[in-house]
């Protein structure tokens, strides 16, 4: 007889309570010090650049939402339903713009269409013009930056959409073109309906990371929330006014998140009759293969292939030596810091996870979710709100230290990089709980009940039992942490110790110096690492591409892998 005794609410580990309140900080932070701070900050910022930095915020997400939604959604559903010359290969190219920051891609197209460029060079040497005889679009500018957002993120609304077109039933299908609809008119009346909570989630999702994006709009002179924030902080000094820029930004971020969980949570999949009908693609030909191979390709040419060659040629000609000692400090600093937060944030995700499922309480379930508030924060905003009060501690304590026994014990968190791997684990641990979240669903729960029986603590039952089961999950959540680590920008800049510069920051410092060339060898090197990730993703979705039925719905473990 097995006997699954239930373990008490009192023995829910400390360390459990201690990672939820550090992903929590940064919100109640950022809050305390926006509602604590004057009023007269917030009618100057109200007054001055408040109303030009929330339009900017808004036009750059209305754009890049609907961009993101057409392209994704369309090619989503063209390499789903259809068949012409080269689907295989876009149906795995589409996602590749994953592996690009938006920074990075903005710095590419800067140099190519900026008037120094190739493109107005030969422009000019072709027809004779002077710089002032004619009219180029300006690539450094609101459109510009949301052209460079669409382009990579596009493939968070196109996986999402493809893995809801590859689990329809053909039944509704079917039914709608033997009442004589058109391809086209059952796409839009039976196809892109069903599959609109997935849309909808790869929208906010690509809208959640526009507003966090600091890098490109940096570059591009756009002034939104996200440069506001780091502009008062170290620009003007102003750190009541950063706040209270971050409040404006969490809140719509928080929003947003809210909308994400609810579309979510009303997503319903129904699969008539016992069968799961299998609809044969529409083989395409003529002029309709050559459009939709135009509209397939055109996305992945604009936001892999060319910036790749771009950037390939920018870097040769960089006079930057990857070898040298500079350079391998940047790139040790980089893998030291992805590492450590890597293994720290999926460290404890683990823990989350593994107490949520031995107490089955709502206080272990409540941990989970304040977890994972942290994917809907900003960067910037986490840093804000960790600097704060981690700031406030290290002074009280090296003021009491001095007072008491003559001793300094300096920054002890704000001056290394304790702080920053905090900020990301508060960052990335959604990340690690949504790629755990499948392993630890496949460890049924009379296993645990076994365990017990034999006398196994939890310590014990996770470290024999569930880890190794767990391996896959766990190697995958550190792999995705690390390249979002290797990736991330505005927290490593607000946060990062004196004088220990990353590739990211590196890319960052030289392109705000406009010396682009050398910007593409960092840059070149953060892509081929988050190439791996994006592998990751396709693999998982090509193993959803057999059209079965399945009572959990494939987009739920592409979306898991998207976090972050």
């Amino acid at each position: 007889m097995t006997t699954n005794r239930p373990i008490r609410r009192s023995r829910m580990p400390f360390l459990v309570l201690g990672i939820a309140a550090l992903c929590l900080l940064p919100i109640v932070a950022v809050i305390v010090a926006a509602v604590t701070g004057t009023f007269e900050t917030w009618v100057h910022l109200a007054e001055t650049v408040l109303p030009r930095y929330a339009l900017n915020t808004a036009l750059l997400s209305v754009l890049v939402a609907a961009g993101t939604a057409v392209i994704g959604t369309g090619a989503a559903w063209l390499v789903t339903m259809t068949r012409f010359p080269g689907v295989r290969v876009l149906e795995v190219a589409l996602a590749l713009p994953l592996a690009f920051p938006a920074y990075v891609l903005a710095y590419a197209y800067t140099d190519f269409l900026d008037h120094p460029g190739p493109v107005q060079t030969l422009l000019r040497d072709l027809t004779g013009w002077a710089p002032r005889d004619y009219w180029f679009p300006e690539i450094r500018s609101l459109p510009g930056a949301a052209i460079m957002l669409i382009l990579v993120l596009y493939p968070y609304v196109y996986l999402l959409a493809r893995a809801a077109f590859l689990q329809q039933s053909a039944t509704g299908y079917l039914a709608a073109r033997v009442l004589g609809r058109g391809p086209w008119e059952t796409f839009f009346r039976i196809s892109l309906p069903t599959a609109r909570p997935a849309i909808a989630g790869g929208v906010l999702l690509a809208v959640m990371e526009t507003i966090a994006d600091f890098g490109t709009v940096a570059h591009f002179g756009v002034q939104t929330f996200a440069t506001g924030i780091y502009r008062s902080w170290f620009s003007m000094g102003d750190r009541a006014a950063a706040a209270q820029l971050a409040f404006c930004l969490l809140t719509v971020a928080l929003m947003l998140a809210v909308l994400e969980r609810l579309q979510r949570g009303q997503a319903r999949h129904h699969n008539t009759g016992k069968r799961f009908e299998v609809l044969a693609p529409m083989q395409l030909t003529g002029l309709h293969a050559l459009g939709a191979m135009a509209f397939c390709g055109l996305p992945v040419l604009l936001g892999f292939a060319g910036p790749i060659v771009v950037l390939a040629e920018m870097a040769v000609g960089s006079g930057q030596n990857l070898l040298s000692s500079r350079y391998l400090g940047f790139i040790g600093n980089s893998v030291v810091l992805a590492g450590v937060a890597a293994c720290v944030t999926v460290a404890a995700a683990v823990i989350l996870r593994f107490n949520a499922r031995l107490l089955a309480t709502r206080a272990a379930r409540s941990a989970v979710e304040v977890a994972r508030i942290g994917y809907a924060v900003p960067g910037g905003v986490i840093a804000v709100g960790l600097l704060v009060p981690f700031a406030a501690f290290d002074n009280a304590l090296d003021a009491w230290m001095q007072a008491t026994f003559g001793i300094s014990t300096g920054l002890l968190f704000t001056g290394t990089i304790t702080l920053l791997v905090f900020a990301y684990m508060v960052r990335f641990i959604a990340a690690s709980l949504g790629a755990l979240d499948g392993g630890f669903a496949a460890v049924p729960p009379n296993i645990d009940a076994v365990a017990r029986t034999l006398g196994a603590g939890p310590g014990a039952m996770l470290r024999r039992v569930h880890l190794p089961i767990l391996a896959p999950s766990v190697l995958t959540a550190l792999l995705i942490v690390f390249v979002d680590v290797m990736k991330e920008l505005p927290a490593t800049l607000i946060l990062r110790p004196f004088d220990f510069d990353t590739l990211a920051v590196q890319a960052f410092r030289l392109a705000a110096d406009e010396r682009l060339a050398g910007a593409a060898v960092p840059s070149l090197v953060i892509v081929a690492v988050g190439l791996l990730p994006v592998i990751l993703l396709c693999r998982g979705l090509g193993r959803h591409g057999a059209r079965i039925a399945s009572p959990e719905p494939a987009e739920a473990g592409i979306e898991a892998g998207l976090r972050g």
